[in-house]
């Protein structure tokens, strides 16, 4: 198996993944990775992930252009193309509309990811990019600032977007940052109040952890 052909197979399974865990509905969301520093694979748009199989990957150059497959790839590509334009260590991005995480930029709540160490270990504090018509240029405008110093961020009114060395650490930062999203919310009903993140001192020490 090529090296291609063994990316566009773990683009399919979080493709499904990401469907089951019920992140994303309908036709929405989309998934990328990095093939060389002049293409990535990215899903194409207004199709099920769910339902998608390797050959309907579309490679699209750096500039947008579909040069292998069939059909327009996703809307937000200039989302994808901006993140790997930006972090040369990026292989793989994923976007979605996981309920809870889009619920609080609806919401208005921040992600207090210092609240809960785990999350501030592994993926640092996660901001939300203020809203951007989606499908257009407003949305890497509205993320490029973010960027350089984060490993995932939300989408105000427009779900998440995380990244990272490969396909699986992009999942696996959605899977974590939607299952932190539930306990911020019991947290909050219980408390009544905000909830509020480590003292300063303690988070220095996780992220003397981090290296």
């Amino acid at each position: 198996m090529s090296s291609e052909e063994r990316l566009r197979k773990e683009v399919i399974e979080i493709c499904r993944r990401i469907q089951q865990k019920g992140f994303i509905a309908a036709s929405d969301g989309n998934v990328s990775c990095r093939l060389d520093g002049n293409a990535i694979l990215i899903t194409p748009g207004g199709r099920p992930k769910g339902e998608l199989e390797a050959e309907d990957l579309l490679r699209v150059d750096m500039q947008g252009r579909v040069v292998e497959g069939r059909g327009k790839p996703s809307s937000e590509i200039r989302m994808h193309l901006c993140v790997y334009g930006v972090r040369s260590d990026v292989e793989a991005v994923v976007h979605a509309h996981p309920p809870m995480l889009t619920a609080f930029t609806v919401a208005g709540m921040p992600f207090v990811s210092g609240a809960l160490p785990e999350v501030w270990l592994s993926i640092g504090s996660v901001p939300t990019a203020p809203y951007a018509t989606p499908s257009t240029g407003e949305v890497p405008a509205s993320i490029e600032p973010f960027l350089e110093n984060h490993q995932a961020m939300l989408l105000e009114r427009h779900g998440s977007l995380t990244f990272g060395k490969d396909i699986r650490e992009a999942y696996m930062r959605l899977e974590k940052l939607e299952h932190a999203a539930h306990t911020l919310y019991y947290a909050h009903l219980l408390a009544g109040r905000a909830i509020s993140p480590l003292p300063e001192s303690d988070l220095k020490k996780l992220d003397s952890l981090r290296g």
